[in-house]
């Protein structure tokens, strides 16, 4: 396998992962959401408030989501060190969602319904980017022996499209009759 078919390969993965991340995410999104929205209509509870409770009910979703859908093939030991990172990282994520929630509704004053959820969804945008490369560098690592026998098999690929492209060209030069195929190993010297 070529160094540009490698990179493909890797290029596809990715977008595999981001695909699953963001399927994961976008039902978050909208647990996020809709818990926000109920917390903040039917309860006095202030708005950031509201919203850290939104975001504490999404992580969980998303927890389970990542760990059994988006990152199922990654390492799954350690459990207790995943969970605690997943909860560091994400903890850094719910400032940074609610830090934009929080300074558009007290910095300047904008706490409309619709202002707060324009802002909720900025906020869980931009946290979003850090969660994605957090997660997948720190939390779901991936196994090192999945990219070496990703190596190897590229390896082998290789070796093997090289060994058949020799053999189809030997046969097409017999049948043309350009020359007959060389032969090889001991029971053919024994014979010439």
């Amino acid at each position: 396998m070529s160094e540009t078919s490698a990179l493909r390969a890797r290029l596809r993965h990715l977008v595999r992962e981001v695909a699953k991340f963001g399927a994961v995410g976008g039902v978050g999104v909208l647990v996020n959401l809709l818990t926000f929205n109920l917390v903040r209509h039917t309860t006095e509870v202030p708005v950031v408030r509201a919203s850290i409770a939104a975001t504490i009910v999404s992580i969980v979703f998303n927890y389970v989501g990542f760990r059994y859908f988006t990152y199922r093939d990654r390492d799954k030991s350690g459990r207790t060190k995943e969970l605690l990172l997943f909860a560091a990282f994400s903890a850094i994520g719910l400032v940074i969602e609610n830090g934009v929630l929080y300074t558009a509704t007290y910095g300047f004053g904008w706490d409309s319904p619709v202002l707060s959820n324009i802002f909720k969804f900025a906020g869980i945008g931009i946290a979003t980017l850090f969660r994605f490369w957090s997660y997948r560098t720190w939390v779901f690592r991936a196994l090192p022996a999945h990219e070496a026998v990703a190596g190897a098999e590229s390896i082998l690929e290789e070796k093997l499209e090289d060994r058949l492209g020799e053999k189809l060209d030997a046969e097409l030069e017999a049948e043309i009759g350009d020359e007959r195929p060389p032969r090889h190993g001991p029971r053919h010297a024994r014979a010439q």
